[in-house]
């Protein structure tokens, strides 16, 4: 089960957190009021290939959406592109809606929004309806992620 995966993962990494779970939300909105934290709190993981069978995943807040410029300027590339839900599954071993670095059946590099930094947010936990609660500054340090403005505001 995808759920137990993230959640034995991120019990391994020693990153300090709290798994909540609830029923299906249809929005940001009722994401973040289930999570009980604000809709900017929310980080969702991206799968972005960079090239063949090379993917990162970027960690966005919910307020937010990639920067495609930013995003390959950081990583010197000219050309990035989102992979269809089937590829996002073999890549991750999650279904899009469920994708988290924690436990995923490759580990991908990982890019954090600066944003992330200094304050608790919510990451997916590997199953919808399930999420972890975390410093997200203890996030990126547990991830080894690069952190990096990559966002723009939606």
């Amino acid at each position: 089960m995808t759920e137990d995966r993230a959640a034995a993962a991120i019990r391994a990494s020693g990153l300090s957190h709290v798994i909540t779970r609830h029923g299906q939300v249809s929005s940001l909105a009722e994401a973040a009021a289930a999570r009980g934290v604000d809709a900017a709190d929310i980080v969702k993981t991206l799968v972005v290939r960079r090239g063949d069978d090379d993917f990162v995943f970027v960690l966005v807040p919910g307020d937010r959406s990639i920067s495609w410029p930013k995003l390959r300027a950081l990583l010197g590339v000219n050309r990035l592109s989102m992979p269809d839900q089937d590829v996002a599954r073999e890549v991750t071993g999650y279904e899009r809606g469920t994708i988290t670095p924690f436990g995923s059946t490759t580990s991908w590099p990982v890019i954090a929004d600066e944003r992330v930094a200094g304050r608790t947010v919510s990451i997916g936990g590997g199953a919808h309806g399930v999420a972890f609660t975390v410093d997200g500054s203890a996030l990126i340090t547990t991830l080894q992620a690069r952190s990096a403005d990559v966002t723009d505001r939606m």
